[in-house]
């Protein structure tokens, strides 16, 4: 599809660039034979003035040469052409390329996105119709049984409903597709917010959370640096081990902050830490740890919120030792 419409383009660049490129060169004919009759006729006068007029030999134009000429203009003017034609076949092949990549990028991103969203929703959907249809076909089926099928259906709901919410969010971060406004925000604000909202989980957990936050001014969005820490966090205390302890800390570093949160959790093998911010991607130790329960997306919002406010994120982790999430944000000027 791409290569037919990048043809396409292309010969509409060789159509636009032709067309003025053989109008330019008529208007060039056009003149260089108008300037060598205006020559020719200077010629004349100027000898007619230094010799009186011979009837027996008057003054002529060589036509022959006339013809001779006209030909030469007109096959340089071929040459050129020819050479412009070529050149800009290629040119605009290449620019038809660059011109076209994004759309093809996005497309195909597009389509990966739907593939992957398809494939991860089919999982919870798949086990919810199984469920629901075994318990329809038990006829021993009592009160008790049905409090437990509606149960086992509730968690699979709230599975769907949290990657739903996470796509979104993915969807709504995207770059270029985000239109809030970066204002001047409280560092420490934003954390004691995320903090709040992710207390509970911790508490479950008995895992205790460190702050060592200045109150830095940074330029952001509050809802979505919110969101942002509350991601660290979340995968920090889900990770960790039982009675443990989640420390998030921030320093100045030049015109930037940045905001660190560090766990003694199970930590990432070196092998999967490239791939961390892929949508979906969960590495061998996520994937058998104990409630989990996650579907890879946490990083790849984490890295969109980052991107969209113009900083850096990366992780630093070792296999059984814990990780470090390091985020670079703008301070405010």
């Amino acid at each position: 599809m791409f290569q037919k419409a990048r043809l396409k383009l292309t010969a509409w660049y060789l159509l636009i660039i032709m067309f003025v490129s053989i109008a330019f060169s008529l208007v060039i004919y056009r003149g260089l034979m108008s300037e060598m009759y205006r020559f020719s006729r200077m010629q004349r006068l100027r000898v007619e003035r230094l010799l009186p007029p011979n009837p027996a030999q008057p003054f002529f134009i060589d036509e022959d040469l006339i013809i001779e000429i006209k030909q030469r203009v007109i096959f340089g003017l071929g040459i050129i052409n020819t050479i412009i034609f070529i050149t800009s076949g290629a040119l605009g092949y290449f620019l038809a390329g660059k011109t076209l990549r994004p759309i093809q990028e996005m497309v195909y991103e597009q389509n990966r996105f739907i593939s992957d969203a398809s494939h991860e929703l089919r999982t919870p959907l798949t086990s919810l119709k199984t469920a629901i249809e075994v318990g329809l076909r038990d006829k021993k089926l009592n009160l008790a049984g049905a409090k437990k099928l509606i149960n086992d259906n509730l968690f699979e709901i709230n599975k769907l409903q949290s990657l739903s919410e996470g796509l979104l969010q993915l969807a709504q971060y995207k770059i270029g597709n985000n239109n809030f406004k970066l204002e001047k925000l409280s560092l420490r604000k934003i954390v004691d917010e995320a903090v709040k909202k992710i207390e509970i989980i911790a508490r479950e957990k008995k895992i205790i959370i460190k702050k060592n936050i200045k109150d830095y001014k940074v330029q952001g969005n509050e809802y979505s640096l919110t969101d942002l820490i509350v991601i660290l966090l979340d995968n920090a205390i889900k990770y960790s081990k039982t009675n443990s302890e989640v420390v998030i800390d921030s320093k100045t570093n030049n015109k930037t902050v940045l905001i660190s949160v560090k766990d003694r959790g199970i930590g990432i093998d070196e092998k999967d830490l490239p791939h961390v911010f892929d949508r979906f991607y969960r590495a061998e130790t996520v994937r058998s740890h104990k409630g989990s329960g996650g579907y890879g997306l946490g990083l790849s919002i984490a890295k969109k919120i980052i991107e969209a406010h113009q900083g850096e994120i990366k992780v630093e982790s070792k296999l059984g030792k814990g990780t470090n999430v390091i985020v670079s944000l703008p301070v405010f000027s």
